[in-house]
Formats: structure tokens, sequence, C-alpha cells
């Protein structure tokens, strides 16, 4: 490759930082869309079965199924309609308007082989061992400073950068943004351990007193235990053993079925913290760099694919030349508002769990029963657990759709979710309208699909499975001007 080309190619390249899930699935989605893609990772070329996440949720399914990759994990995972928390609330996931209608229990390393097999088929350059010690912005693109395996400096070029490097985010840190918060809980216990007697649910969680526990299964004999008692505010260095799991569990659930044979056990503390911007120039933050909340809910992973599943197809369409920079505005328009919701849901959550003066226990008390009624306030709750319940803002005088989720609506070709597979956007039209707008060069961009119903509505759903624009019955100048508005010319 000579000079001309290397400089072309790096003003196009657009470098990822951190090969965690969201790192994978942002680093594929656009290399899908042809843009040169070099994800970085401080750590060797290993997946570790010490997983942190357990769950998907519906809205993350969706998100993969769009990628191909939902069947895939649902056959590796163990399914689960409803989650039972505090003994008395019971979260339904079987009433949801999803074709995901339950959560996902796999651990987060089956994720991430399957989103590191896609980066690879897509020509993601992978860079391990490779940590990042500077960053430099300038008009054109980012340089990035780093140093090698063996230690040895060097630079890496590209015209944006994506942190998606976790809590103790180098790139946040090099651009200078804070991350404002507080440890919500210190001194969390962790083990994976094997169990002699097998948990009567898939997932077991329950707050007694002074003492919280929560098991899950890894899948392959081993279970993640994770535990805290309020009265044992220990630094995270502490030694921990199994002695001290074991009883923790005891208070929280009764028994500790016989947990025995850990593989891992450690310490941590659980933060509430969120970057007050996920993008300083040509520099992004995704998941655990822009946003951390506790473990309660599930939500972490997730929240970080669903970001991810914004960022993509808009850096795409500007590095390609389709679309003006500033759509890229719209990443912290949306998503923020999105990661300070899941704060608080979370936060809530493991606030009522740790619940112990008599009005906190009252208050737990009358929000189960209301949370276990199928009224808006469950059906609000469920939604943002689940991520489903989320829609950005649409612009003033926008059709109502406009913002909103899609469901995965039958097609006259098939699923909305199958149409959407290699990141395009999907028109959704009445059989009966005429389609000049499939002529041109957007084949690449934009897909064209009629309702398997009589339904009049046109929608355009972007790549993320959001809606783009919508009308009713309307002209094909109208129709043309949207496309060429969110696909471009």
């Amino acid at each position: 490759m000579n000079g001309k080309t290397r400089t072309a190619t790096a003003s196009r390249t657009v470098i990822i930082v951190g090969s965690g899930p969201t790192g994978l699935l942002l680093a594929a989605d656009l290399a899908t869309a042809g843009v040169p893609v070099t994800l970085v990772e401080k750590r060797p070329h290993k997946i570790s079965n010490l997983s942190r996440a357990f769950v998907l949720h519906a809205r993350t399914l969706e998100q993969l199924d769009a990628r191909g990759l939902a069947d895939e994990l649902e056959a590796r995972g163990r399914t689960l309609d409803r989650i039972r928390l505090f003994d008395r609330l019971t979260v339904e996931l079987d009433t949801l308007p999803s074709r995901f209608n339950h959560l996902l229990v796999i651990p987060q390393y089956e994720v991430e082989k399957a989103l590191t097999r896609r980066a690879v088929e897509a020509g993601v350059r992978f860079v391990y061992e490779t940590e990042v010690t500077g960053l430099r912005q300038d008009p054109d693109g980012v340089t990035l400073d780093v140093r090698g395996p063996g230690g040895e400096p060097g630079e890496l070029r590209g015209v944006y950068v994506v942190g998606t490097d976790g809590m103790r985010s180098v790139v946040r840190e090099a651009v200078g943004l804070p991350f404002p918060g507080r440890s919500v809980i210190r001194s969390v216990v962790l083990a994976d351990v094997r169990l002699a007697e097998e948990p009567e649910s898939l997932l077991t969680a329950d707050a007694v007193g002074d003492a919280f526990a929560f098991i899950a299964p890894f899948g392959d004999g081993y279970y993640r235990v994770i535990g805290w008692h309020r009265g044992r505010d220990v630094p995270d260095s502490e030694p921990l053993g199994l002695d001290e799991v074991k009883e923790i569990t005891r208070l929280s659930l009764g028994r500790d079925y016989g947990m025995h044979d850990a593989r891992w056990m450690s310490r941590f503390h659980s933060d509430e913290r969120q970057a007050p911007a996920y993008r300083v120039g040509r520099v992004f933050l995704a998941g655990d760099a822009a946003h951390v909340h506790t473990p309660a809910g599930g939500q972490g992973m997730n929240t970080g694919l669903q970001d991810a599943a914004n960022l993509g197809w808009k850096l795409a369409l500007v590095v390609n030349g389709h679309a003006a920079p500033a759509l890229l505005d719209t990443y912290q328009a949306e998503r923020h508002p999105v990661g300070r919701s899941v704060l608080r849901s979370s936060g809530g959550i493991v606030r009522l769990a740790m619940a112990k003066r008599p009005w906190t226990l009252a208050l737990r008390a009358a929000l189960t029963t209301v949370l276990n009624s199928v009224g808006p306030v469950g059906r609000k709750a469920v939604g943002q657990i689940t991520g489903i319940g989320y829609a950005y803002r649409a612009p003033r005088g926008s059709h109502a759709l406009v913002g909103t989720r899609v469901p995965d609506v039958a097609l006259r070709g098939g699923r909305l979710y199958e149409a959407l597979r290699g990141g395009r956007f999907v028109l959704v039209t009445p059989g009966s309208a005429p389609r000049p707008y499939e002529a041109g060069n957007r084949k690449d961009r934009l897909v064209v699909e009629d309702w398997a119903s009589d339904r009049r509505t046109t929608l355009l759903v972007r790549p993320d499975g959001y809606v783009a624009w919508a009308a009713e019955n309307p002209d094909e100048q109208a129709v043309e001007a949207a496309v060429t508005a969110a696909v471009g010319d």
C-alpha cells in the first residue's frame, strides 16, 4: 500500500477502542456498510469465560435478529418468561409485544463469540495487546498514541474514534470528560461455583434483612453467585472465602445450594455514573465508557449494544458521504436520556432490594403491588427494563409514529427484522403505491417492502428499527423527499 492509499484509507477509517459486546457490534455494523474499521484491544485475543453479564432483553434480541444472530443465541441460552424479585414482585414478559417475549439467560462470552465471528466475517481489522496512551484531534481526524505488545510506541489514525473501553475508559479520560456519580453498593461478593442442588428457578434472587443474593447458570455446570451484606463494608482488596459467599446466600435465599469448587471469587463495588456528553468532536463514547449502573435488571450489556445499534448506521452514512456530520449529534440527543433512565430504573431496583427501614419496606410493598398490576405503570416499567418501551423524540409536526420502535411486523416478502439485515433502511408501503424511489444507487442503503396487510401507512424504518418518517397515503414527491433526507441521494 502506497502513502496516498494509506492516507485515503485513514480518512475513512473508524477506530473502536475496546472489544466487548458494544465495540464488536458497532465494528461489524460499520464494516458491513463498507467503512474500514480498526478495533483496538489491550487484552490478548481470548474470550474470557468469566462473564459479567447474563441476560439479553427483548429489544436487544430484536437488534441481534436484525443482524442474523438472535436465533443462534436463543439456541445456546435458556429463556425465561417472568422475573421474580423480592419474593412478591413478578415481572411478566410473555405478554410483551415482541417476537422475543422473554428474557434470554446466556453468558456474555457466548454473545461475544457470535459478535466476534460476525466482525471477522465483515472484515474488521483487530489489533490486540495494544493499549491507547493518548489522543489528538484535528479538523480532519483523530490520532491515537498506542503501545503495542512489546511496549513499542506507535500511532493509529482514523476519521472518528469510538471508546467502548469500559468504566475506566482511557478514551473518555483523553478527551477530558468527567464521569460523575457515586458508588451505590460496596463490597459486593462474586463467585463462580458448582452447586450440589439445582435452584428451582433459572434466575434466583432475593433480599432478606441485611443481605441480598443472586444466582444464574453459565450453562457449563457452573453458576454465578452475587451477594451483598449491609454490615460488611470492606475494601475490594479484602480476601474473599467461599464460606462468606455461602453465609450471605443462606441469609438471603435460605440455603446455599451446596456450593463448592469455586473457580473464581472477587469483591467489587457497584457505581452509578454517566458522562455528561457522549461526543467530543470526532470522538464518541458507548457502553460502559459512557454510563455504568448497578447490575439490577440486567441492563448493562443491553444498553451498550443498543448504543452501538444507534451510532453505527449514522457513522456509516456520514463516512460514506450520504449524510451531513450533523446527523451524528442525534446520537447524544437520543441515547443520553436512555442512559439516564437506565441509571434511575436499575438504581431504583437495587434501592428497593436494600430497603430496611419500616417506611422503605412499606414503599417497596406498595410499589410491588402497583408493578404487579397490568396497568400502564407496570407496562412502562417492563418496557424500560426490556428496552422496548423507549422511543426517541421526533421533530415537531412529525407523524405520531416517528421515533417509535417498530415491532417485527409481517411484510409481503417476510419479516421486518429480516429485511433490516445488512444495515439498510426499510421503506414499507401499501402494495399499490408507485415506487420510483427504488431506482438509483440506494440499493446498498434501502430496501422497499410491501405490507402483508392492507395497511395504508407508509413507513421509513431506520436500520436500528425506529421510524424515521411516516405518512398516510403520501404522494410520490413526499416519499422521495423523505427518503432523500434520511438515506441520501
